[in-house]
């Protein structure tokens, strides 16, 4: 019985505990830019819950969603998980 209890209150620990993580709360456009070659990309900034706020640049005509700038390597198919991969990693 009190093993039950106590993976009870850990499972609810980390449920709590995820639920406090930074979510981005709003996404804005900054600019159009073009890199060293040429190729044009745009950059947003994500407002996080954490007060926060960072840079996501957006490829193919917004069909590739990177974190951070022209060089970041961490990229999303999608707007919104390239937010929360933003917000999580503040």
């Amino acid at each position: 019985m009190k093993f039950i209890k106590t993976a009870a209150f850990a499972a609810m620990a980390v449920v709590s505990a995820s639920s406090f993580a930074a979510k981005p709360t709003s996404i804005v456009f900054d600019s159009n830019n073009e890199n060293a070659d040429g190729t044009a990309y745009s950059t947003y900034f994500v407002n996080c819950s954490n007060g926060k706020k960072k840079e996501l640049t957006a490829w193919n005509n917004r069909k590739k969603w990177c974190v951070g700038d022209a060089t970041s390597e961490t990229c999303e198919k999608k707007q919104i998980k390239a937010a929360k991969a933003a917000c999580k990693a503040s």
